[in-house]
């Protein structure tokens, strides 16, 4: 898996294609929260769930349909009243790809078993072709080690740079788009 603070990173370059500066804050921050949800099923080894099962991780909560599901309930729990300047289409697709941006990044990753990114209806772990992100160790104490370091190092070349390179892409797209016709 990618590190959490990369999910988040990630999430930040979604973002930006969404960005308004009406939009409240706590939209970046919940989209955020969203990318770190799928990794919630690492509590299911502590509760002796196989890591290759339905509920193992990379499982169901790393699939489309968790994504999916996931952006609808935060969309109409969280904000079934208007947000300023997002449209609660535009808010749930940038909800689902923060989540699904998750899956995205861990079947790029060069270790585990893969993701389930077709769950409930294909349980079959993918990885991409192409696997630059060293994976993340598993735990907090495993990860300020020389392995973390060199997880991060991965993160900033793979994660990092892209999602800086996409905010800055829109901000320039944006400075250059024409404003409310008079």
């Amino acid at each position: 898996m990618a590190s959490v603070f990369s999910h988040a990173v990630a999430t930040l370059g979604i973002g930006a294609l969404f960005y308004k500066p009406e939009i409240p804050k706590r939209v970046w921050v919940i989209g955020a929260v969203c990318a770190a949800i799928p990794d919630l099923d690492v509590l299911g080894f502590q509760a002796g769930v196989p890591y290759g099962d339905f509920w193992g991780h990379r499982g169901f909560t790393h699939s489309l349909v968790f994504a999916a599901l996931l952006a609808s309930a935060v969309v109409l729990i969280a904000y079934h009243h208007a947000v300023p300047a997002i449209s609660h289409l535009t808010l749930w697709v940038y909800l689902f790809l923060a989540t699904a941006s998750h899956g995205v990044l861990d079947a790029m990753t060069d270790g585990g078993l893969g993701v389930a990114f077709f769950s409930p209806f294909d349980n079959h772990r993918y990885f991409f072709p192409w696997r630059p992100i060293r994976v993340s160790p598993i735990g907090i104490s495993h990860f300020f080690t020389h392995r973390g370091v060199a997880v991060l190092e991965s993160e900033l070349l793979w994660i990092w740079l892209p999602a800086v390179l996409l905010i800055v892409a829109a901000v320039l797209l944006h400075r250059r788009s024409p404003g409310p016709v008079s």
